[in-house]
């Protein structure tokens, strides 16, 4: 607990990821570091209810294997991700389709021998979303490039929704329709497109250089490991900051903290209730749901999209078979995300639409919990500064994912920023990495 006459260099207010991210850089640096956090656990949205032995993630956001902040960020060097199966597996007419990846070639590489394969199919087996010959050489051009631009050319295009870019471009209907939209959607959670281009082309761009993961053991192993490598007495937790200045941070329970810098690592919305003027963006809603089942559905480690969009269900995976140590043994595991307000009768919604897109009966499958997050992932709509200030003034900085892209690749960015702004203006030296100029991979 806190005395209320601690002092520190640097007060970061939220232990998400953002703040134990930047925790990690000032205390690397030699600074002096509170981390408040008003829950009784660190994490905030990353985080993992355990259910009979099922590890159930709230939100569970996409990862990949093309986010540098996961190779940059301090104290992450025992992260453990466990991959999809290359590419994606789309619904669509009753069958399943890959596309993206085959699983001997990786990235764009891969992503454009896909779009190839499938254009061999004897005629009649071809699925309907897949275009032309012309348009499947196009969109493996298209991927093939993304993964080789510069982010800072990708970044120079004009900027506006990404269905009205993607249509600009020259992307025929039934492409984006067939294999962008619900591709994005899973990526963006955005099944309109109404996000920036930019963000678009960074989701895309990410998705043709890397992998589609997750964290082993769940969301919340990403913010328990980074907690757990900070020095001890750094982080407190059940702390509930009530106002914030350059110097001085009021809590509910320790009455004032003096320090150098405050740095607010919250959401959004919080961030605004401390500092009000912040913007607070829109968000996307999202539902979780999570099933078990003796038998696992047979599509394997694969990330599978609805492209018919038959139903509630934006993307679904049996996490299990990507993640063995999320289920007991002997028991499956399938989580499914649905975009925007659930149905009304949601549990027979999404049963009824995981039959179609399994092709199995879910009759008997046990749902073990439903997590609704109405304020998920901040929206990221045109125009979208990727960089927002995280420096509001000397002594008083943000950041988060709501600063940068809309991932945990952006609130580590963030915090990359944030924490290079604060040494640079207490004066402090410190060997650390180079913040990127901006994010290279997707927005998340």
């Amino acid at each position: 607990m806190l005395e209320p006459a601690y002092q520190a260099d640097v007060v970061i207010v939220g232990a998400g990821v953002a703040g134990l991210s930047a925790a990690h850089r000032l205390t690397s640096a030699g600074v002096r570091t509170a981390v408040l956090e008003a829950a009784p656990w660190v994490g905030g949205r990353m985080s993992t209810e355990k259910v009979d032995g099922f590890r159930l993630d709230r939100i569970g956001q996409l990862l990949s294997t093309a986010y540098p902040e996961l190779r940059l960020a301090p104290g992450l060097d025992a992260l453990v991700l466990r991959c999809f199966a290359p590419g994606v597996l789309l619904h669509s007419d009753g069958r399943h389709h890959r596309a993206g990846a085959v699983p001997s070639a990786g990235g764009a590489r891969g992503a454009l021998h896909a779009v190839r394969a499938l254009t061999s199919a004897p005629r009649g087996t071809t699925p309907p979303w897949v275009p032309s010959l012309v348009d499947q050489a196009r969109l493996g051009t298209a991927l093939a490039r993304l993964a080789a631009m510069p982010v800072d050319q990708l970044l120079a295009r004009p900027e506006s929704p990404a269905a009205q870019a993607l249509t600009a471009r020259g992307v025929p209907a039934r492409t984006i329709d067939g294999f962008l939209r619900p591709l994005l959607a899973a990526l963006l959670c955005d099944p309109e497109l109404t996000t920036s281009s930019r963000c678009a082309d960074l989701a895309l761009r990410a998705f043709a250089a890397g992998r589609l993961c997750v964290p082993e053991g769940g969301a919340e192993t990403l913010p328990e490991l980074l907690a757990r490598t900070l020095p001890p007495g750094t982080v407190h937790t059940g702390v509930r900051v009530t106002s914030v200045s350059t110097n001085v941070v009021t809590t509910a329970e320790h009455g004032e903290i003096r320090c150098r810098a405050v740095l607010l690592a919250t959401d959004a919305r919080a961030a605004a209730d401390l500092l009000p003027g912040l913007r607070v963006p829109d968000f996307h809603r999202l539902t979780v749901v999570h099933h078990t089942m003796d038998e696992p559905p047979a599509t394997g480690a694969s990330l599978l999209l609805d492209a018919d969009r038959g139903g509630p269900v934006a993307h679904t995976a049996v996490v299990s078979a990507v993640d063995p140590s999320r289920a007991p043994a002997g028991r499956a595991l399938v989580t499914s995300t649905v975009l925007g307000p659930p149905p009304p009768d949601l549990d027979t919604a999404v049963r009824t639409h995981l039959a179609r897109l399994y092709g199995t009966s879910t009759r008997r499958w046990e749902t073990l919990a439903v997590h609704h997050t109405p304020e998920a992932v901040p929206a990221m709509r045109p125009p979208h500064d990727l960089r927002r200030p995280v420096r509001l003034l000397a002594g008083l900085y943000v950041c988060g994912d709501h600063r940068d892209t809309s991932t945990v690749q952006g609130a580590l960015h963030s915090a990359h920023r944030a924490t290079t702004a604060v040494l640079t203006d207490l004066g402090a030296s410190a060997s650390m990495h180079q913040a990127d100029p901006l994010p290279t991979t997707q927005a998340a």
